[in-house]
């Protein structure tokens, strides 16, 4: 195999149950991340495979720009129950990248199609990731993967992000107003409101920022000056949807309905690739004389369906949404812990998604510098202790650690407790490292 980062280890893992993994030499770990924010319904659920194998003895796949086919039809008509406002048409994709690239292009044409031909601009925060396609790159902030391709992107403009730990006007909240929220319409306006199709935003930034929550005002203030300048509002739910926050999607939090949602992940639990792109009345009705422009080969694929709609009676069954909420209120409790280590500057997030960002100075919130990839030594660190974190970086200007916890919803209060006394351990050992280097 050819791994992104061939100098480091790769566990060979032979089984998974419930939020364990077990490599080949019998090694246990704690999926601390569910994969990356994946496998919601915890590993080795024997109901999602079968549901799957069933699927595929009877039809594994029919082309979607000439069939539709029983299982997506009866996954649209379940999530149709579960989707804010009247987010009930979906375009089924496989995966979150694929789903942000659609959700562009739907921008796009609909503006095209009312003869609005400028209309293309993507409005996106500066600290922000919505996938690994050329597209999708184009409108993530994250400079870590995005530098050696900047050539190759397209130029879309960045708003301000929300990040309350480092604000980027230096002011505290209440009293900033959230100017964050704010800057969209500077943006907007500088750009031209007539060039912008759409603005994009995850609920709770992930892997750019370790999970960074906005306050109360922020989405319903993004959603007005969406609306005030005629531009399309859309949600990434691909990491934060189906349960990570303590709601099926995160924007819930905020009442503040997207014209768009994009999901994948934990869609169908990791079980198959699936994503999808979820939009209301006003948007697919736009398409009814003229069809979308698009088609991708595993678009709304049996299989996948199969074992999305299975993992979404697991969820409903044991109230997975819920359970998030309450053992994620434990964990975030848990890991207040970490602050008595010199080097844990802050602990934040919702549900059964948290950030730790990590600082050489606590007062001064002063990062570490970038070559000592303090991220990455922690998950290192951590592995060795069999617990598996999602390390981050840049968020300083450039510098800046961070990592994220995202682990199965079926975790109970005790697994959480043995993940926090695990980090606790790694995050001394890395802080005696580091402080020998500076």
């Amino acid at each position: 195999m050819f791994f992104t980062d061939p100098a480091r280890a790769h566990p060979l893992i032979q089984r998974g149950d419930g939020v364990y993994l077990y490599d080949v030499a019998g090694k246990r770990y704690i999926d601390g991340t569910a994969g990356i924010a994946v496998v919601n319904v915890g590993h080795g659920r024997a109901e999602v495979a079968q549901a799957m194998k069933e699927q595929a003895e009877s039809v594994a796949y029919a082309a979607p720009n000439i069939f539709s086919n029983i299982p997506a039809e009866g996954l649209a008509s379940r999530l149709g129950q579960l989707t804010p406002g009247d987010l009930k048409y979906f375009h089924f994709v496989s995966g979150g990248s694929e789903a942000v690239e659609v959700a562009m292009k739907l921008a796009r044409q609909y503006f095209y199609d009312q003869g609005y031909l400028d209309r293309h601009v993507v409005l996106s925060r500066k600290i922000s990731y919505h996938g690994a396609t050329m597209g999708a790159l184009s409108i993530s902030g994250y400079e870590g993967r995005t530098r050696k391709f900047k050539p190759m992107l397209l130029e879309y403009p960045k708003v301000e992000p929300c990040y309350c730990y480092r604000c980027p006007f230096g002011l505290e909240y209440p009293g900033c107003g959230v100017k964050c929220a704010h800057d969209l319409d500077t943006v907007i306006r500088e750009v031209g409101p007539g060039r912008v199709s759409a603005f994009i935003a995850e609920p709770v930034v992930g892997a750019a920022g370790g999970a960074l929550v906005p306050p109360p005002e922020y989405f319903p203030l993004i959603r007005e000056i969406c609306n005030r300048w005629g531009i399309l509002f859309i949600a990434d739910e691909v990491m934060t949807g189906f349960g990570r926050t303590g709601k099926y999607f995160a924007v819930e939090h905020w009442d503040a309905v997207p014209d768009m949602m994009t999901v994948a992940k934990g869609l169908s639990s990791g079980y198959s690739p699936m994503g999808a792109v979820m939009m209301g009345q006003k948007l697919a009705s736009a398409f009814q004389e003229n069809p979308f422009e698009h088609v991708l080969t595993f678009g709304a694929h049996p299989v996948g369906a199969a074992a999305a709609s299975a993992v979404l009676g697991i969820m409903e069954r044991e109230n997975l949404a819920s359970r998030a909420a309450s053992v994620g209120g434990h964990l975030l409790a848990e890991l207040e812990r970490l602050l008595e280590n010199p080097m844990v500057g802050d602990v934040r997030g919702l549900g059964l998604m948290a950030g730790i960002e990590l600082v050489q100075d606590k007062a001064r919130r002063t990062p570490f510098p970038k070559d000592l990839k303090v991220s990455q030594r922690l998950s290192r660190a951590c592995l060795d202790r069999g617990l598996t974190i999602y390390p981050g970086s840049g968020t300083a200007g450039g510098a800046g650690d961070h990592f994220i916890l995202c682990p199965p919803l079926i975790m109970k209060e005790s697994e959480a407790s043995d993940v926090v006394d695990i980090l606790e351990d790694a995050t001394l050992n890395v802080y005696q490292e580091v402080s020998s280097l500076l």
